[in-house]
C-alpha cells in the first residue's frame, strides 16, 4: 500500500536476504509493518554474525540503504563523520523524497541527520519515536538536545507526530505522549508471586554498560547478603562491563548470589522475570525502560532510578521503589519491603495491572492510527 521509510542509526546484519538488528527494536518495527507493502531501511550495515537477541523483519519487500556509522564524541571521530556526512544526507534525502511515510528513530546520530534532511519534505506524513529521555531538564548529549529541539518546532517540522515518553509541560503540537509494549493479550496471566521464606529473587536485563549501571545492582545484593538475607541476583545481557563484574563478583565471594547468564531470548528472560520478585534497573537515563514494564507485566515490584517517565509508571512509588543511588539508603528502603510481605504483595499487583493494560494490541491499534491518517 505505501512506502515506509525508516531512518535510524541502529546497525543491521544481512544474512540469506533477510536484515537482522536487536529484537526490541525489530519487534516494535514488525507492528508499523504490517500496515505497510514496502519497507525502506536507511541504515548502518555490519558483516557480522547475528546473535540470539537478533531478529529479522517480517516484511517480504525491504529495501536497505546503507549508511557509514558517524561519531561526534572527539575531535577526531568529528572530522572523520564530516567527510561522511555528504554521502549520508543524500541517501536519505532520496529515500525520503520516494517515501509515502517518513519514520525517524531517535536519538542518535543518523537520526540527526534526518531531522535537518525531513525539514526539506514538509509536506510528507511523518513519524518521530524518540526512545530516550524527552525530559526538557534532564543532561543530554548536545545531540540529543538538537534533535529535540528540530522535532519540537512547529516551523521547520511540519507534518509530524513525535511519539515520547511522559508527559510533558510546555511542548508543542508535534509532541504526542506515548508508549511501547513487548507482550500480547494472549500471554496474560495471573501470576502468583511467592513469599521471601525460600529465597529473594532480583533480575536484571540489559546491556552490561556503565550508563546502566549493573554494578550498582550487583553491590546492592552485596549488602543484602552480608546482612543475611538469602538473595540471588540474575543479569542477562552484555557489555564492556562484563569484566569489571565478574572481578567485583569474585572479589566479594558472591558467586552462588549474582549469575551472568549474557545474552539470552525474550521467552528466557519472561520465565525468569516470572519467577522473581523484582526487576532492578539502576540506569543513569532511560526513555521508557521497557525491562521494568516487562517485569511489572509479570508481577516484579520494580527497583528504579527515577528518570524520564519512571516516575508516571511507578505512580510516584506506589507501585514500586525509586533508587537513590546511595546504597545505604536505598539497602535500607530495599529492607523495608522484604520485612513486610504485604506491602510487596501490593505493589507487585499494582504492578502488574498497570503494565498489562499496555499490550501489543493496544499498541498497534495506536500505531494504526498514526500510519493511515
Amino acid at each position: 500500500m505505501r512506502k515506509f521509510v525508516v531512518i535510524t542509526h541502529v546497525n543491521h546484519i544481512k544474512n540469506r536476504d533477510l536484515y537482522y538488528a536487536y529484537a526490541p527494536y525489530v519487534r516494535e518495527m514488525n507492528l508499523w509493518l504490517e500496515h505497510t507493502d514496502q519497507l525502506v531501511v536507511v541504515a548502518p550495515l555490519q558483516r557480522v554474525v547475528f546473535t540470539p537477541i537478533d531478529l529479522a523483519y517480517n516484511c517480504k519487500d525491504v529495501v536497505f540503504k546503507v549508511v557509514p556509522e558517524v561519531n561526534f564524541i572527539t575531535l577526531k571521530k568529528q572530522l572523520i563523520s564530516g567527510f561522511k556526512l555528504p554521502i549520508i544526507f543524500w541517501k536519505i534525502f532520496w529515500a525520503m523524497y520516494h517515501a509515502d511515510h517518513i519514520h525517524l528513530r531517535c536519538p542518535g546520530n543518523i537520526g540527526l541527520i534526518g531531522c535537518f534532511v525531513q525539514i526539506l519534505f514538509p509536506k510528507k506524513i511523518k513519524t518521530a519515536k524518540y526512545a530516550g529521555n524527552w525530559d526538557p531538564k534532564s543532561k543530554q548529549p548536545w545531540t540529543y538536545k538538537l534533535q529535540s529541539a528540530i522535532l519540537n518546532n512547529t516551523f521547520l517540522t511540519r507534518n509530524i507526530s513525535v511519539l515520547v515518553y511522559g508527559n510533558w509541560h510546555n511542548q508543542s503540537k508535534n509532541i504526542k505522549p506515548f508508549f511501547t509494549a513487548t507482550y500480547s493479550n494472549t500471554e496474560k496471566e495471573v501470576v502468583e508471586k511467592k513469599g521471601f521464606d525460600n529465597g529473594i529473587s532480583l533480575v536484571f536485563a540489559g546491556s552490561l554498560v556503565k550508563g546502566k549501571n549493573p554494578l550498582y545492582a550487583i553491590k546492592v545484593v552485596n549488602q543484602l547478603v552480608k546482612k543475611g538475607y538469602n538473595v540471588v541476583l540474575s543479569l542477562f545481557g552484555e557489555g564492556v562491563e562484563r569484566e569489571n563484574l565478574q572481578q567485583f563478583i569474585l572479589e566479594n565471594k558472591i558467586e552462588n548470589f549474582i549469575f551472568l547468564h549474557g545474552n539470552r531470548d525474550k521467552e528466557t528472560i519472561k520465565e525468569a522475570m516470572k519467577e522473581s520478585h523484582f526487576v532492578i534497573l539502576p540506569s543513569k537515563s532511560e526513555g521508557w525502560p521497557k525491562v521494568i514494564a516487562e517485569g511489572m507485566f509479570w508481577g516484579c515490584v520494580p527497583l528504579s532510578t527515577n528518570v524520564s517517565c519512571v516516575s508516571d509508571m511507578l505512580d510516584n512509588g506506589k507501585r514500586g521503589i525509586f533508587l537513590t543511588m546511595n546504597l545505604e539508603k536505598d539497602v535500607l528502603q530495599i529492607e523495608e519491603i522484604l520485612n513486610n510481605e504485604s506491602e510487596f504483595f501490593f505493589k507487585s499487583k499494582l504492578a502488574l495491572a498497570w503494565s498489562q493494560e499496555y499490550t501489543t494490541e493496544v499498541f498497534n491499534e495506536e500505531i494504526k492510527k498514526l500510519m493511515l491518517r
